[in-house]
């Protein structure tokens, strides 16, 4: 087993599965991938509750970018995010907004249209290929970064890189990279914050950080 694995292991003994993204459709999905960029959560959710029974790929496509960003102000950058999740959207109406037909094309020819898309970085894409597409990529964010790194992995700076580690080191499963990704988030959440609580943190004992130890 790799350590990875074992990472995984302890996570998910400590919290359970976290049955993440939580969305309502996968086009909320898609748009809550857009509205975290630079935010917390607890802002996206307001923004997204901002739309009511609006949150459709018609309306979007639709609606001026200052009616968008009206509603998903409480997210920040809410012009640029506008501009965002209509170039999205636009993307989204190649496959007829049908989300099915979109999960038959391959993983990496998504990834490519994903990528090219205004204000689509490599972060936003893999959560929408995992998490809306069901195609194992899995996400590097900083939380993640601030864990491997606190835990003496070696953290390259290329995002490419650091998931590139993960897939070259895990099965390609959509289930094991949506948990890996979910307990990454929760467990630096509760105990690898900024400034880390480390009272009774489940990885304590192999922490590099504060207890130079190994698995």
């Amino acid at each position: 087993m790799t350590d990875l694995a074992r990472l995984f292991d302890a996570l998910l003994k400590a919290y359970g599965p976290r049955n993440w993204w939580p969305a309502q459709t996968p086009f909320e999905m898609m748009v809550g991938a857009v509205l975290t960029q630079n935010t917390s959560w607890k802002n996206v959710e307001k923004a997204i509750a901002n739309f009511g029974d609006r949150l459709t790929p018609a309306f979007i496509a639709e609606a001026l970018p200052e009616e968008i960003a009206c509603i998903i102000r409480p997210s920040g950058y809410y012009n640029q995010k506008a501009i965002k999740l209509k170039a999205l959207t636009a993307w989204y109406q190649r496959y007829g907004c049908d989300i099915g037909k979109a999960r038959q094309a391959n993983g990496e020819q998504l990834r490519g249209e994903l990528l090219a898309v205004k204000g689509i970085g490599p972060e936003t894409a893999d959560a929408i290929l995992l998490y809306a597409l069901y195609k194992p990529f899995f996400v590097v964010d900083a939380y993640t970064r601030r864990i491997l790194h606190r835990l003496g992995y070696e953290v390259p700076q290329a995002y490419e890189s650091v998931r590139g580690m993960f897939e070259a080191n895990l099965p390609r499963d959509v289930y094991l990279y949506n948990e890996f990704h979910a307990l990454l988030v929760e467990h630096a959440k509760r105990h690898c914050q900024k400034q880390p609580a480390c009272g009774r943190c489940p990885l304590e004992a192999v922490c590099l950080e504060r207890n130079l130890k190994e698995w």
